[in-house]
């Protein structure tokens, strides 16, 4: 019997239930909250079954036609089902290793809580570790975000990966890793923007790139304004999101890397910016290409041609390319839809920058003395690219690594 375990019941964790429950290959459920919720299990449930972006589960299960789907609700035992798959809630330890995932039969755990990122700590850390569920039973655990080493000196430890499905899954070794993060939504959707342009023009003609994510709120974002914790320096993350546009900060770039190693080779800036939308985000991508003398420039269709044929090579149908108009609502809930090119907004433009060949470290003085000043033909390339922050594209993909991940167990 095939058993799934989710520590966690935010916003990733309830989508994640109703994924697994729609795909049913697990034969049963386990959802650690680590406290009481409401007045008992019917609260659970009525949070479980409605959701303010998605709707219900049974319309997202079979339509709008469909009745409820939630059922058998038993208190003692803190169990339900939906759509006849089996659910048990836990609401007693908060601490990984206090989990009783081997009791319950649970051997693969993806950790929603966004608190337990830090790979290096041991499993019996008095503040909780994401080791921990290894010493509560389990013998795989997922990560819905990246990783977060608290101290910057020590190394990535053997048995743990950063993946992106799609781009670098293969990664896993399921000999020798057992805990993985799955990246954010955010890198998620850029390593699908980058890798086609990689693949077509090689990180040599690409001399920088930057991105910034126009980011839907999250749930660590305040609805009206508050004062900050102590020692915060971030003032802007407790004002309220349904009044304000936010700037903040991605880890987008640095988790990047780990998934595609040829960005090491690339300048790369990424910012970001929460405005008061539910869910629906979209990167800016921009990046300049040096021009090859006796190549073709880089034009608007060269580029849309390179995601056409991505997208349309893409096994799993993680890429789409899209010539339409849209705006954000029109991607939400679209399914493993890493990103979406929106086409018809790409643009480019070639120009000659002037390059002063004595300011150039490493250049022989007298060749700079002989051509102090060099015409380099550059083209910039502004690229968008929609994603759906929760359900269509992060939900959906965690839940195709955390398949996958059972499968080779």
């Amino acid at each position: 019997m095939k058993v799934l375990g989710i520590n966690g019941f935010g916003r990733i964790g309830k989508l994640t239930v109703w994924h697994h429950v729609a795909r049913k290959h697990f034969d049963g459920i386990v959802v650690n909250l680590g406290r009481d919720v409401g007045t008992g299990l019917k609260d659970i449930a009525h949070y479980v079954e409605r959701d303010s972006t998605y709707g219900r589960i049974h319309g997202y299960l079979y339509g709008q036609a469909a009745g409820p789907m939630i059922s058998d609700l038993n208190e003692a035992d803190g169990t339900l089902r939906i759509d006849g798959v089996p659910v048990r809630f836990l609401r007693t330890d908060r601490n990984p290793a206090d989990i009783a995932w081997a009791d319950h039969g649970v051997r693969l755990v993806v950790d929603t809580t966004g608190r337990y990122l830090d790979p290096t700590l041991a499993g019996d850390h008095p503040g909780g570790s994401l080791r921990g569920h290894l010493e509560a039973g389990a013998h795989k655990v997922i990560a819905s975000a990246p990783f977060k080493i608290g101290d910057p000196g020590a190394p990535m430890p053997p048995d743990v990966v950063t993946t992106v499905m799609g781009i670098n899954d293969n990664d896993y070794d399921p000999r020798r890793h057992h805990m993985v993060s799955n990246a954010s939504c955010t890198t998620t959707c850029l390593a699908h923007m980058m890798k086609p342009l990689l693949n077509a023009f090689g990180p040599q003609r690409i001399l920088s790139a930057s991105m910034a994510t126009v980011h839907a709120a999250t749930g660590s974002q305040q609805v009206l304004d508050r004062p900050p914790k102590a020692g915060k320096i971030d003032l802007r993350k407790n004002r309220s999101i349904m009044n304000n546009i936010i700037l903040t900060t991605t880890g987008a770039a640095k988790a990047l890397a780990l998934v595609i190693p040829e960005m090491a080779q690339i300048g790369f800036i990424a910012e970001s910016v929460r405005i008061p939308t539910a869910t629906g985000s979209l990167i800016i991508l921009v990046v300049n290409f040096q021009e090859e003398p006796a190549g073709r420039t880089i034009t608007r269709d060269a580029i849309n041609t390179v995601y056409h044929q991505a997208a349309a090579d893409d096994p799993r149908n993680y890429l789409h390319f899209t010539e339409e108009q849209n705006v954000s609502g029109d991607i939400i809930g679209m399914p493993r839809a890493a990103a979406i090119i929106e086409g018809h907004e790409t643009h480019t433009r070639t120009a000659e920058i002037t390059v002063d060949l004595s300011k150039v470290p490493g250049i022989n003085s007298s060749l700079a003395a002989d051509h102090p000043l060099i015409r380099v033909p550059v083209t910039q390339a502004v690229i968008y690219g929609w994603y759906d922050n929760e359900m269509g594209s992060y939900v959906n993909m965690l839940g195709d690594r955390t398949v996958t991940v059972e499968e080779d167990m």
